[in-house]
């Protein structure tokens, strides 16, 4: 009789062989959370309804399923894996064959490195009654929670050009504009006659970027809320 893995176990060892991919990339680890965790084992087994894998097989997409869980979400991704094996495999064989398969397909590669994931669910299902095939969903997300705001206020005489998050974006003089975002984001004013010429920062929340003349340009001021 082949080997059937402890499912759970299966779930914990995906979701610590994915932290020792990312620490192997400088990458800070992900932690597990319920809803996802309750969402990638719910599609999971939706999933063994159909013949083939798919993120939408039903209809709805990775965001769909995780805010229908509960979650609160800036960032979603999703990696699948099937794997059958007639010998039947430990929880930990098949969390390092499933983890391999991510690492080496782009797509998957990708979503395992995104930098700024601060969570993971992993649900694990036997999708066929006679043979030893599993399914393997993984959910990264960064939560709602991490979005912030800030603002710039030109008081100089002309319209300024920056870019936030490598958007282009101006400025016209006695204009507010605020910005929301969800992953983290530098600022480049563009201070002097050359556009070469930026003053960078990493934006925050609360903060207020006041644009002021200067005789060389523009000059830059860095306050709190107004």
């Amino acid at each position: 009789m082949p080997a059937l893995p402890d499912l759970p176990a299966a779930e914990a060892a995906i979701i610590e062989m994915t932290n020792a991919f990312r620490a192997q990339n400088k990458l800070a680890p992900v932690r597990q959370n319920p809803q996802l965790t309750a969402a990638a084992r719910a599609y999971a087994t939706t999933l063994t309804g159909y013949r083939a894998l798919s993120h939408t097989a039903d209809g709805t997409t990775p965001s769909d399923r995780v805010a229908s869980a509960g979650y609160r979400y800036c960032q979603v991704g999703e990696n699948l894996a099937t794997i059958l094996d007639t010998r039947g495999f430990t929880a930990g064989e098949y969390a390092k064959r499933a983890v391999q398969g991510w690492e080496d397909s782009p797509g998957h590669r990708k979503n395992m490195l995104l930098p700024f994931v601060t969570e993971t669910g992993v649900g694990v299902v036997r999708s066929s009654p006679t043979e030893p095939q599993y399914i393997a969903v993984q959910l990264f997300a960064r939560p709602e929670a991490t979005k912030y705001s800030f603002k710039i206020m030109n008081r100089a005489e002309r319209a300024v050009s920056y870019t936030f998050s490598g958007k282009d974006n101006a400025i016209a003089p006695r204009e507010i504009i605020t910005h929301t975002a969800c992953l983290p984001g530098t600022i480049a004013f563009a201070t002097g006659a050359k556009p070469a010429v930026a003053a960078r920062y990493e934006a925050a929340d609360g903060q207020l970027y006041t644009l002021k003349s200067s005789a060389s340009g523009i000059a830059v001021e860095v306050g709190g809320k107004r």
